[in-house]
């Protein structure tokens, strides 16, 4: 989690951060017009999830495999 706020705020810091943070109230503010409260909350929780699983998963290919392993252990099925 650490690496993940030191890469964000080293793209702030290199970036325009008023230009990065107003684009990103803007799609904030576009999906609460068009999706309502509860629908953007259930958007955005999916995607940061599947941010974080990402990038778990491609950080170490090992974790995947081990996980595969632990869910459809090699040999049973052939």
């Amino acid at each position: 989690m650490e690496r993940l706020i030191s890469k964000i705020l080293d793209l702030i810091a290199n970036k325009k951060a008023g230009a990065i943070l107003a684009f990103c109230f803007f799609v904030i503010a576009l999906l609460l017009c068009i999706f309502g409260i509860l629908k953007t909350l259930f958007i955005v929780i999916f995607t940061l999830a599947g941010f974080f699983i990402g990038s778990i998963a491609f950080s170490d290919s090992s974790k995947i495999k081990k996980f595969l392993d632990k869910l459809l252990p090699p040999g049973r099925v052939r």
